[in-house]
């Protein structure tokens, strides 16, 4: 991922030179397990832990000739520590040591992600209090529907986000699993406490069958479950971004000093934040498809994920960290407008509370469809000639609710009275 979207903490995660102390940890705790088991001596465990490097450079220049990564990095390892090399790797295939690293790297990155997704959460959680009772708009097909309160709004994105916690939990525990299992996944030439030693050093577990990779259907929820964080993470940032048209303005992204909208323009303020993640929310779904397609393997094995995943493991679960932070940011700053979502309340002179007339109406005496008719028969005078709604109300002869009554129905409070129910089912408070 291109640096412009990446943070340092993540990144550093899929470095070679991590990649690589992770495959010496490996390598290396296998021995350990090995010397226990008395396949190899002690003091060549030791050797590998205490002589044991590795240069990049070298690995890859090695690689060149090799065209095998993981002979390259042994053939480096070997170069350090000398004649107990030849224990290195007793039984062991690559994928032994690609599929656990990738393990370690994804359970690291999920334990980042879960951190950025806590952030978030309290964000929702401080701006939800904030707003609970601001009356606004609620919204269907983009037209007015009826009122509804901010707090409501963020509250409904934060427990969408709690949902995504919760998977992102399970996803980490499904990915996190050890394979040290030798050729084809029959252990026929290591035994298999060494899987169950270097699963526990590294905070794994074992893979119950891992032919001879670890099954990519753990790896397709994986990344499903962050191309469902990233649409969550959308919908609040188109959420925003119609919320700051210039002709609803109820709410807008921080603007700081110094900051420019537009080259041309220098009125603009533009929701450039959100419409950036509507972007990388893209990107880190375009991983899923060919998470999915690497399920299918050819027999005990094959190579056809392993392109796929060198770049959607870094690429996705970078480019998710960078945005759940940008996301973050987003609410904590957010600029909301009360006044001009009262403004947009009362824009259509009454008509979002033209449910409650219906109602009104059919509890004195009207039939349903002939209460409608009533309503829609007003309502349609506001819309075409700019009345008030509760002014055509009155005037109407059909109308039968008394005025006072009438009057009780454009009430917003009525719309709101639950709103401490929902925080309840919510946030878990009283």
């Amino acid at each position: 991922m291109i640096p412009r979207y990446s943070r340092p903490e993540m990144t550093a995660l899929w470095d070679p030179e991590a990649k690589f102390r992770i495959w010496f940890e490996i390598e290396a705790h296998a021995c350990d397990a090995m010397a226990e088991l008395g396949i190899i001596p002690k003091d060549a465990a030791q050797a590998i832990w205490d002589k044991g490097a590795f240069e990049v450079a070298r690995i890859d220049e090695i690689e060149r000739e090799t065209k095998h990564d993981v002979i390259a990095f042994l053939t480096n390892v070997a170069e350090h520590v000398g004649e107990p090399a030849r224990f290195l790797h007793q039984g062991m295939t690559s994928s032994d040591v690609l599929d656990t690293c990738l393990a370690v790297q994804l359970t690291r990155a999920t334990d980042i992600l879960l951190a950025d997704l806590d952030r978030l959460l309290e964000a929702l959680k401080k701006r939800a209090y904030e707003f609970k009772h601001t009356v606004c708009l609620g919204r269907s097909h983009g037209i007015h529907a009826e009122p509804v309160t901010f707090g409501l709004k963020l509250a409904n994105h934060y427990a969408a986000f709690a949902r995504n916690r919760a998977r992102l939990e399970q996803a980490r525990q499904e990915i996190a699993t050890c394979a040290i299992s030798g050729a084809v996944g029959t252990f026929a030439n290591i035994d298999p406490y060494v899987e169950e030693y270097v699963a526990e050093k590294l905070g794994l577990q074992p893979e119950p069958v891992s032919t001879q990779v670890i099954p990519r259907d753990r790896h397709a929820a994986f990344f499903a479950t962050l191309g469902v964080i990233a649409s969550s993470m959308e919908n609040l940032a188109v959420e925003v971004r119609h919320l700051q048209r210039t002709e609803v303005r109820e709410a807008e992204e921080y603007f700081s000093p110094g900051q420019k909208g537009s080259s041309a323009m220098p009125h603009k303020r533009n929701p450039v934040l959100t419409e950036n993640l509507t972007g990388l929310a893209r990107m880190v779904r375009s991983a899923v498809a060919p998470a999915m397609e690497n399920v299918a393997l050819w027999h005990e094995r094959d190579i056809s994920h392993s392109s796929v995943e060198r770049m959607i493991g870094p690429d996705a679960t970078i480019t998710l960290d960078f945005a759940l932070n940008r996301l973050a940011g987003v609410v904590e700053q957010l600029l909301v407008y009360p006044d001009n979502m009262q403004r947009n309340l009362d824009q259509l002179g009454g008509l979002v509370y033209s449910q409650r007339v219906l109602l009104g109406l059919t509890q004195a005496g009207l039939s349903r469809e002939d209460a409608y008719a009533v309503v829609q028969r007003n309502a349609m005078k506001v819309w075409e000639e700019q009345r008030d709604f509760l002014e055509l109300l009155k005037a109407d002869p059909e109308v039968t609710i008394a005025e006072k009554d009438l009057e009780a129905l454009f009430d917003p409070a009525y719309h709101t009275k639950h709103v401490d129910t929902v925080f309840r089912r919510v946030f878990g408070e009283d």
